[in-house]
């Protein structure tokens, strides 16, 4: 198969990178016209400049919230959904370099943004490129999508499904190859209950989060420490307070964590008498499959996983924070109903807070089929199968797409993290991926 990526257009790609990357592009405040802040929108101005000048035709909408760039014609639509947000660098003295300064150090493209996911949306756009400048006709449209709130709650992709025509089939290149072919879905939610005067605790943490500690500074420490040491739960204590630890793992990946709000709860629960503690230290216990609530859930795209992360309580209230990763081919309402006739049992109410479908394309599709077929050709990796995952890409909002790249399964990952990279190597192979495949589906 002859390669597509000559050196100049790898030379561009990177320049074009280091150029995004320099362009902060985090959540803030709302302005005008910017309604994730000024940053965001200056990253979006700046992705339909860079479009502009490779020859692609670009709609930006004028109140900020996405933008597009497409080449070919037709009706048809191959998408491909980026998103241009990033989350914070965090503390800046665990960077080695300026995270918005992009730039190629020890043979990788460094700054926030290279791999999640401004790195990836290069390599495809300067694939497409090199495809339009070597002449192929495409038989359909291949349009960019922009979303520019990913990290939060996905109002930019929202607003682009509210305002424009569905793609056919596409990718997202916001993970990793080979591709992910299904993601469960995730269901976010309280419970939520009457409160107490006999303690107040305030454990708030991410829905995302596996919790890594626990505090409680109320009365009866003694007896809770008791209760603790009976379960052979780790904790430190001081005079003024107790601090459970657990281990933090991704709420997809919930039942590898050790949860320390879950085995506060526990103990809390031996000491007093609450109700609303029961369901915790009587019935879900430590099962973060939540097979003791609802039975054990699962399909082809693996089992349920339960995270309770918050709990709250006082006088007026207690309320608990979950998030449920939920198999493709479950019934949702189902479920739900059986978790809320579970919970009310111990005065719980369930109350809806988010939802996100779930993405599924059978393995035997053209799609899936094209891009695995591409993937082994350029990789050598014969072995490889297509994934599922308890994570969300922007490839679940869309029609017959999947998620696809651009790490490699042997790239560092540095997602999220102080010193984010993305090795050249990588990056280089990941662009001559995106050329074949969208060659294969998009060429005549």
């Amino acid at each position: 198969m002859d390669k597509i990526i000559t050196e100049d257009e790898q030379k561009a790609a990177v320049k074009t990178l280091e150029r995004l990357i320099s362009v902060p592009s985090y959540n803030q405040p709302a302005e005008e016209g910017a309604p994730f802040g000024r940053g965001i929108r200056n990253a979006l101005d700046e992705m339909m400049k860079i479009c502009d000048e490779l020859g692609f035709k670009t709609y930006e909408d004028p109140d900020g919230y996405y933008g597009y760039a497409e080449v070919g014609s037709g009706d048809k639509i191959f998408g491909v959904i980026c998103h241009l947000d990033t989350v914070p660098a965090g503390d800046l003295g665990k960077w080695e370099h300026n995270p918005f300064k992009g730039t190629v150090i020890n043979d990788a493209v460094y700054g926030r943004g290279s791999q999640d996911d401004k790195g990836p949306g290069i390599a495809a756009l300067y694939a497409v490129k090199a495809l339009m400048d070597q002449g192929y006709h495409f038989n359909q449209r291949i349009r960019f999508i922009y979303g520019t709130d990913e990290e939060i709650l996905w109002r930019g992709i929202a607003e682009y499904h509210k305002k424009e025509a569905p793609i056919d089939s596409g990718i997202s290149p916001d993970a990793e190859f080979p591709l992910i072919y299904a993601e469960k879905g995730l269901q976010q939610s309280y419970l939520v209950g009457p409160g107490t005067d006999q303690l107040k605790i305030n454990l708030k943490n991410a829905f995302n989060a596996v919790p890594d500690s626990a505090v409680y500074d109320g009365p009866k420490q003694d007896e809770v420490k008791a209760a603790l040491d009976k379960h052979g739960f780790e904790y430190t204590s001081d005079n003024n307070s107790i601090t459970v630890i657990g281990k933090s793992v991704h709420a997809m990946m919930a039942p590898e964590g050790t949860n320390a709000v879950l085995r506060l709860a526990i103990a809390l629960d031996d000491v007093f008498d609450f109700k609303p503690l029961d369901f915790i230290g009587k019935l879900f216990k430590e099962d973060a499959t939540g097979s003791n609530v609802l039975g054990d859930v699962r399909d082809e795209s693996g089992q349920l996983t339960f995270n309770i992360s918050s709990l709250e309580i006082n006088k007026n209230e207690t309320r608990m924070q979950i998030d449920l990763r939920i198999p493709v081919t479950i019934d949702r309402d189902n479920l739900l109903a059986k978790l809320s006739k579970q919970v009310a049992a111990y005065d719980l109410k369930y109350v809806h807070f988010d939802y996100l479908a779930p993405l599924y394309v059978p393995k035997d599709s053209k799609l899936v089929q094209t891009l695995m077929k591409v993937y082994k050709e350029q990789t050598g990796d014969v072995n490889a199968e297509p994934q599922i995952s308890g994570g969300a890409t922007f490839a679940r909002t869309m029609n017959n797409c999947v998620a696809f790249g651009g790490m490699l399964p042997t790239t560092p990952d540095y997602m999220h993290q102080a010193n984010e990279q993305w090795p050249l190597p990588d990056m280089y192979k990941a662009m001559e991926i995106y050329a074949q495949a969208i060659k294969k589906l998009c060429v005549d």
